[in-house]
C-alpha cells in the first residue's frame, strides 16, 4: 500500500507552515547533496550523521561532527541517501504531517518532531552501540508524526494505491490500518534484525522506525491542544 492523501479528518485553523518549512529544508539539503563529489558526500554525510559509536563514546572520530557529536540527533534528520529516500520520506510528512501539525499548534509541532526524531535515533544507537555507519533520514521523525496521526484520527480514511500482484488499484484505506500495517512490519523486521550489524541490513534503520513511532504514540498526548 502506496498512501496518495488523507481526506479532511478535520477543518484546518492554522496553516502548516512549520510542516511545509520541515519538507523545504529536507529538500534543499538533499540538493546540496547532490552537487557534492562522492568523496565529499561521504564525509558530509560522516560528519552530520549520527554515527553511534560516536554518541555511546562521546569520541568524535573523523571527519569532525558539526561542533558537538550529539548535535548530529538533530542534523541527520535533514540528511537522504537518495532520491528514493526523501520522496517516501516527504510523501509521508506532506499527507499526514499537516493534520498533526493543526492539532498542535506551530511551536509545540516542532518541538514534538525533533523529539520524536532525536528519540528514534538513540533507539537505532542503542540496537548497535559500537556500529560506525552513520545513521541518517527523517524517518524516525515521520514516524512519530504517524504515531500521534494514528493516536488522533483512527478512522480517517487514506487514499491509497493498493498492489495485489501484477495489478493495483486505488482505494481508501483506514489510517489505523495503513500506519498499524507499516507499524508491524517494522516492529518484525526489527526482530529480525536484532544482533546483524547496521551494514548488512540493507540501511534501513528499523530501530529508529520503532523508537519514533512509540514516541510519538507517548508524547502526543503532552503536545496535542486540549
Amino acid at each position: 500500500m502506496i498512501p496518495i492523501s488523507d481526506e479532511d479528518v478535520r477543518r484546518k485553523k492554522i496553516f502548516p507552515l512549520i510542516n511545509l518549512a520541515l519538507i523545504t529544508i529536507n529538500i534543499l539539503v538533499f540538493f546540496y547533496e547532490v552537487s557534492l563529489p562522492p568523496a565529499r558526500l561521504e564525509a558530509f554525510v560522516s560528519a552530520f550523521g549520527v554515527v553511534p559509536f560516536e554518541i555511546v563514546t562521546g569520541r568524535d572520530i573523523p571527519p569532525p561532527a558539526p561542533g558537538s557529536v550529539w548535535l548530529t540527533l538533530i542534523t541527520a534528520m535533514f540528511i537522504h541517501g537518495g532520491l528514493l529516500h526523501i520522496a517516501g520520506n516527504m510523501l509521508y510528512l506532506w499527507i499526514f504531517g499537516d493534520n498533526v501539525e493543526d492539532a498542535m499548534g506551530h511551536f509545540r509541532y516542532l518541538i514534538f518532531y525533533l523529539l520524536c526524531g532525536i528519540i528514534a535515533s538513540l533507539a537505532q544507537v542503542l540496537s548497535d552501540p559500537i556500529s560506525r555507519v552513520p545513521s541518517i533520514g527523517a524517518s524516525g521523525a515521520i514516524a512519530g508524526v504517524l504515531g500521534a496521526y494514528v493516536v488522533m484520527f483512527p478512522r480517517a480514511r487514506i487514499r491509497t494505491l493498493l498492489f495485489i500482484g501484477p495489478f493495483f488499484t486505488l482505494g481508501r484505506v483506514p489510517a489505523l490500518l495503513v500506519i498499524g500495517l507499516w507499524a508491524v512490519i517494522q516492529l518484525f523486521a526489527g526482530i529480525a534484525a536484532l544482533g546483524v550489524p547496521t551494514q548488512q541490513t540493507g540501511g534501513v534503520a528499523y530501530f529508529a522506525h520503532i523508537g519514533g513511532f512509540v514516541a510519538g504514540v507517548v508524547l502526543v498526548w503532552l503536545f496535542r491542544r486540549r
